[in-house]
This record gives C-alpha cells, sequence and structure tokens, in this order.
C-alpha cells in the first residue's frame, strides 16, 4: 500500500469508528484495502469491547453485491459492529443499480432453470416449469407463469416483480409462497413481490418506492417501454 494515496481512512468518534472509503477509486481497490487494514491492525486496537461502525461512501452508492460484499470484510471481526452505511448521493442508486443488472432475453421454458449471483433482468416470458433464481432481485418484463427464487443466498430484502404477475410459485431467501387461485391472466398489471416477517406480500408496480425507492424509478421506466 506504500506510495499510494489512502483509500480507507479510519477516524474515531465519540460513539465509535468512522470508516471513510474513497468514492473514485476501484470499489475491488477500496474493499482490498479496507482488508488489508483491518488485519494489520486487529491485533493491536480490534480486540477490546464491541464499537459501532460508521462507513461514509463519499458519493458512491452500493450495489447489493457490493454492499454484502462490504459487510461480509467486517464479518470476521467480532468487535466492530456496522451501525449505518452513508451515501451523499442516494441520487447514484438507480445509476449503480443498472450498471449491476444481468440483462438477459428469451423465454425460460418447462425444465429450465436459470440461475444469477447478482440481480437479473429478463426481458422475455418464464413459462410454467421453468425456474428462474437470483441470489439478487428477479425482474421480468415479461410473463412470470414459472417459478421465481430472489435473495437465493439468504437476503430477505430482495423482490420479484413481473409485467404479467402469475407465477406457480414464489421464493424470497427461505421464504415459499404459492399465489391465489383468483389471480387472472386478465390482469395485466405489473406487480411485485417482497418479504415481511415471516410471509410473502404483493403488490402493484406504483408501490415499489415504499419497499425499494432506488429500484423503482427504473422498473417503472422499463415497463413503460416494454408495455408501449
Amino acid at each position: 500500500m506504500e506510495g499510494k494515496r489512502s483509500r480507507v481512512i479510519i477516524k474515531g468518534m465519540k460513539d465509535g469508528l468512522l470508516f471513510l472509503l474513497e468514492d473514485e477509486a476501484d470499489f475491488a481497490e477500496v474493499l482490498s484495502e479496507l482488508e488489508f487494514k483491518l488485519q494489520e491492525a486487529h491485533e493491536h486496537f480490534f480486540d477490546g469491547p464491541a464499537m459501532n461502525v460508521t462507513i461514509q461512501l463519499g458519493r458512491r452508492a452500493l450495489t447489493a453485491a457490493q454492499e454484502e460484499a462490504l459487510r461480509q470484510v467486517f464479518a470476521g471481526q467480532k468487535s466492530l459492529v456496522i451501525r449505518e452505511i452513508r451515501s451523499d448521493s442516494p441520487s447514484l442508486l438507480q445509476a449503480s443499480h443498472t450498471r449491476n443488472l444481468r440483462i438477459v432475453s428469451g423465454t425460460v421454458r418447462s425444465g429450465q432453470v436459470l440461475r444469477y449471483e447478482q440481480d437479473v433482468l429478463l426481458l422475455g416470458d418464464v413459462n410454467p416449469g421453468g425456474i428462474i433464481q437470483s441470489a439478487g432481485d428477479v425482474l421480468v418484463l415479461g410473463a412470470l407463469r414459472g417459478i421465481a427464487h430472489a435473495g437465493c443466498r439468504g437476503a430477505r430484502d430482495r423482490i420479484i416483480a413481473a409485467s404479467l404477475f402469475v407465477p406457480t410459485q414464489l421464493r424470497i431467501a427461505g421464504h415459499i409462497s404459492r399465489p391465489p387461485e383468483e389471480w387472472s391472466e386478465a390482469d395485466w398489471v405489473m406487480q411485485f413481490a417482497y418479504l415481511e416477517g415471516d410471509r410473502i406480500f404483493i403488490d402493484q408496480i406504483h408501490h415499489l418506492s415504499r419497499i425499494r425507492p432506488e429500484l423503482s424509478l427504473y422498473f417503472l421506466k422499463e415497463g413503460e417501454r416494454a408495455n408501449g
């Protein structure tokens, strides 16, 4: 790390520690330096009582995958507890989310299983017997008639959304829901599913901002483009 500008600055605060992360550097490089500093300082500094950690991102906006990677760095430090992750530019969340979508096109047919580690946007249909699975969000700009599984690695804040929402089964994290019998293909209304407590709920897409404000603008825009 010698000879390079520090990408991670650690400051003490009255109620814990503040980690300032360089917002213009490559995220992987920031993460690497953070890991190095935590390992280097662990024996001398982080062995005491638990301390609250605030992470300041500057103008950087994290994707779900980046946030998970950041939290994993701290997971091995039992004395460090992440209290808050801050960004000075929440408007960048939409752009960040868009850059990290895996966009695929086609039809998921019966017996097919598509699996992804990042958020996935399918430009096509999921037929009965087809499965689309992601560790992030599952977004379908088409008909969802098969099985969709979001947050397959355990993330509870993931969603499933589709232009035509008639799945045979929904899964978010470890929870499973089957659609009510009254769902009808005649209702061409974009909907999404989210997990609250131990139950999966369904709502219309224009209410998405209450659950995931950074995603709603993007998906509404793409939905309007696909349907119009």
